[in-house]
């Protein structure tokens, strides 16, 4: 049996049906927005990398301190893929990942199509 240690944190996954089809073509205001969420969870952003494709859809990892925050859109399926993943070496920050989700949905107003929680 594997035991949880400090250093295990959370990655989350989740596909999202979304019905505003500027938010998944508009990587401009998918980091603004990410901004705030890392200020407001006091994370630390070490770098960042975006993709604008020609059909507009972007591919975005920002790289935390505390692990990683990625997104895949697709508008032309109206989804996207987010990927937030947070270790635990400092604090359990299990709770804070499932936050900045649920944020995230809520931004995107999208409908879940599917997530896993898988603690690493």
């Amino acid at each position: 049996m594997i035991q949880k240690s400090s250093l295990n944190g959370l990655h989350k996954l989740i596909t999202l049906k979304v019905f505003h089809v500027d938010k998944l073509t508009n990587s401009e205001v998918f980091i603004e927005f990410s901004e705030k969420i890392l200020e407001e969870f006091q994370l630390e952003k070490v770098g960042i990398s975006v993709h604008d494709f020609d059909n507009k859809s972007y591919t975005i990892a920002i790289c935390l301190k505390e692990s990683h925050i990625c997104i895949h859109t697709w508008p032309e399926f109206m989804q996207l893929t987010l990927d937030v993943y947070l270790c635990n070496y400092f604090k359990d920050n299990t709770e804070t990942v499932r936050e900045i989700v649920e944020k995230f949905v809520e931004f995107f107003e999208g409908e879940i199509i599917s997530k896993h929680e898988i603690f690493r």
